[in-house]
């Protein structure tokens, strides 16, 4: 129970501290919502998008998930999270960007490496989900021959977020906001032990590292 215990005196600490000084705050967003920023990334814990980003409540509207990913565009059938969240961003939100976040020793990205061409899938449904990207993997690992499995999941973390990027577009209310101008997608890789945000050149695809 130790960490339901610390949640719960973070909780006192919240109401203490930052509510008691910005309740003001919290009352105004209780009329609505309007972020500019969509954040897709992924669920571990070690990447808050609002810490790395020095967000506060109401700025972005954040969708995590296993590897930070974004599955093509398809009707019926399953029950579509990713989608459904995109939906809300897009039509009802009307956010200006749409960020793909990923990072530096991703377990998803290395659970894709896993479960190469052939191999019988691990998990439930952790394998079933990063096959979204398995296209993407089975590519990576053909192109880079005696490569180590760090150097095959530090190339994978960059083309999952560029393939992500790609399957976004595949959503025709995404397409048809970007063609009219009102939306722009990004891309981002945050290197957890040096604090290092990577960021995706919208026009050929290369990652560069933001300066302090």
């Amino acid at each position: 129970m130790p960490a339901l215990v610390e949640l719960l005196a973070g909780y006192r600490r919240f109401r203490e501290r930052s509510w008691a000084v910005e309740k003001h705050f919290y009352q105004e967003l209780d009329s609505g919502q309007h972020p500019g920023v969509m954040v897709i990334g992924c669920a571990d814990s070690r990447v808050d998008p609002a810490k790395i980003f020095d967000l506060v409540p109401g700025q972005a509207f954040v969708l995590r998930n296993v590897a930070n990913l974004v599955p093509p565009y398809e009707e019926g059938g399953g029950l579509h999270g990713v989608s459904a969240a995109l939906e809300f961003a897009v039509r009802a939100l009307n956010v200006s960007y749409i960020l793909v976040m990923g990072h530096q020793g991703c377990g998803g990205i290395r659970a894709a490496l896993d479960t190469p061409p052939g191999s019988e899938p691990s998990g439930e449904f952790i394998a079933p989900w990063v096959e979204i990207i398995g296209a993407i993997r089975d590519r990576v690992m053909q192109e880079n021959p005696g490569a180590s499995r760090e150097e095959l999941s530090a190339r994978l973390e960059f083309e999952a977020i560029r393939g992500s990027l790609d399957n976004l577009m595949t959503f025709p209310f995404v397409r048809e906001a970007v063609e009219a101008d009102r939306l722009a997608l990004r891309g981002g890789l945050f290197t957890i032990a040096t604090g290092q945000l990577h960021w995706c050149d919208p026009q050929d695809g290369r990652f560069t590292p933001i300066g302090a």
